[in-house]
């Protein structure tokens, strides 16, 4: 560290260490200016300028070395000013201290902060770029965080320091005026009934409420600032256009018309989205087809010698397309039409913040119309991302959208990626007959899961002949003598992979590219994903997201927990408006095992830092499992140490998706294991492994001393 920084940062410890060392801090509160009052305004009446200048400099001071005094001193430069000098003083001297505060932040911890969080800091330089002073302004409007911690702060960000001035001093003001005008009312206190005197109650009514309404009001200039370029139509069409009609979608229109509010859907595609058309119904149906031949496999295990199916993969595929078309009227325009949603076939292009255009659907009389709407709902999904490897498109590949188009089962089949979709489907094709090689280039698969469920995965994989290449970056695709290979790096070495069919499983991408979004000013973060606030608003007031398109969960069920708040925010937000619940997210992997969680595993509570207990319990102790030949997998529950408080479970067995429910359930609701304990359960069934679960951290926890007493009661008794 620079002399320069060392003797600075001496001289500010010194100071703060002054401050409260020699009591200052006793002298500065609102108790001492009431006690002082009178010596005060005396002093002030026989050397008025000296006052002045003292207070200035003791604000000044106070404010630049983050003294806990700033709001004593506010309310005594209007006891000891009056309003409107008051207001002078304290302002002035405030926004000179915070800069002063600022600039000694900057040049004793700028660069280490920024060197050592350098990755963390890129999107707020961007955004501090892009719209820094307003959001300098309303976090001095909206008192959301200590304005010391405010100043501190954005000392290591790239803000120019006069704009640092003049945008703090603006947005404290009106704080400023509120506590001065608070401290002025104090002054004019003669008696004690005069506390109830109407002027000094409202002052201190707006302390209670300024915030409140400094956050409504910074929320309707940034409105106006948004909405001013756009013409607001006199009158809509409808309360609601929702675009997209997946998961989320569908939700926010049902919701919408079961509140009777007008509502229009658009779909370009197909009705029910990827859930129903590729994802989770044709994903799970194909998936219960292979589980019919994995347990012919295991014949022996069931007391056959041998089982065996004969099958075309064409009429397999057939099926999954029955599934598909028997659930299809749940999602259909016929039935939605019929709850009162307006459905519309074709292209949606949001046009202005009040105005979405829709051109025809293929094959669809008629050319473009436009719907002009209160509010909008995005709710347009993901697709599989494509990486850019060279030589994938020439040799051809699926994914999870195009994969059911296939009718001839692959000999040798790639999978690239080892996240869920990807596992599912290697697991699945495996058990069909194909030569299955999964390509992943973390350490293992199912990255987010812990140590302990990845050994049980990766066992079960490579006994039923699924090869597993983990640690492995695909590096090309080439093809040569009629035969296609895939070439990835390993530890500086090349490895060839030869295949028939690809699937490349490597993630999902939203669908935000063509809405008009960006051009109507709703702004994408770095994964070009719809950004929303609590509310799921975005930043065009009058539009909201939900879904695979926003995230930041890319489940068919969190897509259908949002639309709820996206839906009802927009048309009830005048009244009220609800924050969207993240608190208790459950997902499962349909692999075979699955793997089902909820809330803290074991990487996550360590990343974290969160202190837990583990409590395990193996399903091959359950006798259902047992009778099931399914006994392989185990619950394992986190709490904090020495409580029944469920912060997470993950559940790896047969059905656990199904077996998680209770633990959702409990934690929602905050019933502990205890409650799990003491509820009865069904013999002979899965669900008893939440029981066994729960008893097992009770067993850990048993009253030893007062068992102890307890057999020695029962002894005397004998």
């Amino acid at each position: 560290m620079k002399a320069s920084r060392i003797i600075l940062l001496v001289v500010f410890l010194g100071i703060i260490g002054a401050f409260f060392l020699f009591g200052l801090d006793d002298y500065l509160t609102l108790e001492q200016l009431r006690a002082q009052q009178q010596a005060l305004a005396e002093f002030q009446r026989e050397n008025w300028w000296l006052v002045l200048a003292a207070f200035f400099g003791l604000y000044v001071v106070v404010t630049a070395f983050s003294l806990p005094a700033a709001g004593v001193l506010t309310l005594a430069a209007g006891a000891l000013f009056g309003f409107w000098l008051g207001v002078a003083v304290a302002s002035f001297a405030s926004s000179i201290g915070a800069t002063l505060a600022f600039l000694i932040a900057r040049h004793l911890f700028r660069d280490a902060v920024r060197a050592r969080f350098a990755n963390q800091l890129k999107g707020i330089d961007r955004g501090i770029a892009k719209d820094g002073a307003f959001y300098l302004l309303a976090i001095r409007l909206v008192v959301v965080i200590p304005f010391f911690v405010v100043n501190l702060a954005m000392a290591v960000t790239p803000i120019r320091v006069w704009t640092f001035y003049f945008w703090s001093q603006l947005g404290m003001l009106a704080g400023t005026a509120v506590y001065v005008n608070a401290g002025n009312q104090l002054a004019q206190l003669e008696s004690v009934s005069d506390i109830l005197s109407p002027a000094l109650l409202a002052s201190f009514a707006l302390l209670g409420v300024f915030p409140l309404v400094a956050k409504k009001a910074v929320e309707a200039f940034r409105a106006r600032a948004v909405l001013r370029r756009f013409d607001k139509p006199r009158r809509f069409d409808a309360n609601l256009v929702v675009i997209g009609a997946g998961s989320g979608g569908l939700v926010a229109a049902l919701i919408a018309a079961t509140v009777k509010a007008k509502v229009t859907l658009i779909e370009r595609h197909r009705m029910g989205g990827d859930c129903l058309n590729t994802g989770c119904v044709p994903s799970k149906s194909l998936l219960r087809s292979a589980k019919m031949l994995s347990y012919m496999a295991r014949a022996k295990e069931f007391g056959f010698q041998s089982a065996r199916a004969e099958f075309d993969f064409k009429d397999v595929m057939e099926r999954v397309q029955r599934v598909i078309k028997t659930i299809e009227p749940n999602d259909s325009v016929e039935r939605y039409t019929g709850l009162g949603v307006d459905c519309v076939m074709g292209d949606a292009t949001i046009v202005s913040p009040w105005r979405v255009r829709v051109g025809a659907a293929a094959g669809e009389p008629g050319g473009d119309r436009e719907i002009t709407t209160r509010n909008i709902v995005v709710a347009t999904g993901g697709r599989p991302a494509v990486p850019p490897i060279p030589g994938l498109g020439e040799a051809g590949y699926v994914t999870s959208d195009t994969i059911w188009e296939l009718r001839d089962l692959p000999r040798r089949l790639v999978v690239l990626g080892g996240g869920p979709i990807g596992c599912e489907l290697a697991q699945a094709f495996a058990r069909f007959g194909s030569e299955v090689t999964q390509v992943e280039r973390n350490p293992h698969l199912l990255m987010r899961e812990d140590a302990d469920v990845i050994a049980l995965m990766q066992e079960r994989f490579a006994a039923e002949g699924v090869r597993v290449l983990t640690g492995h970056q695909a590096l090309r695709v080439e093809s040569a003598a009629g035969e296609k290979r895939l070439v990835c790096a390993e530890d500086g070495d090349e490895v060839v992979v030869p295949f028939d069919a690809m699937l490349v499983a490597v993630g999902r991408a939203p669908n935000t590219a063509g809405l008009g979004l960006e051009e109507v000013g709703v702004a994408l973060n770095e994964r070009r994903e719809v950004a929303v606030d609590e509310y799921l608003r975005t930043s065009v007031p009058t539009i909201y997201a939900c879904g695979d398109v926003t995230g930041p969960y890319q489940f068919t069920h969190t897509a259908s927990h949002q639309a709820w708040y996206a839906a009802v925010n927009p048309l009830f937000g005048a009244l009220r408006r609800f924050k969207v619940d993240y608190s208790v997210i459950p997902w499962t992997t349909f692999t075979d095992p699955e793997v089902a969680r909820v809330g803290l595993n074991e990487q996550e509570a360590e990343r974290q830092g969160v202190a837990v207990e583990v409590t395990r319990f193996g399903l091959e102790d359950l006798d259902r499992a047992l009778a099931d030949e399914e006994g392989k997998g185990f619950v394992k529950v986190l709490t904090p140490p020495g409580k029944d408080r469920i912060l997470g479970v993950t559940i790896v067995g047969h059905h656990a998706g199904d077996l998680m429910a209770e633990f959702i359930l409990a934690m929602k609701w905050r019933l502990g294991l205890k409650k799990v304990m003491g509820t009865i359960h069904i013999y002979p069934t899965l669900s008893e492994a939440s029981k066994f679960a729960a008893s097992a951290w009770r067993k850990k926890h048993a009253p030893e001393r007062l068992l102890e007493w307890v057999g020695r009661f029962h002894a005397a008794r004998r």
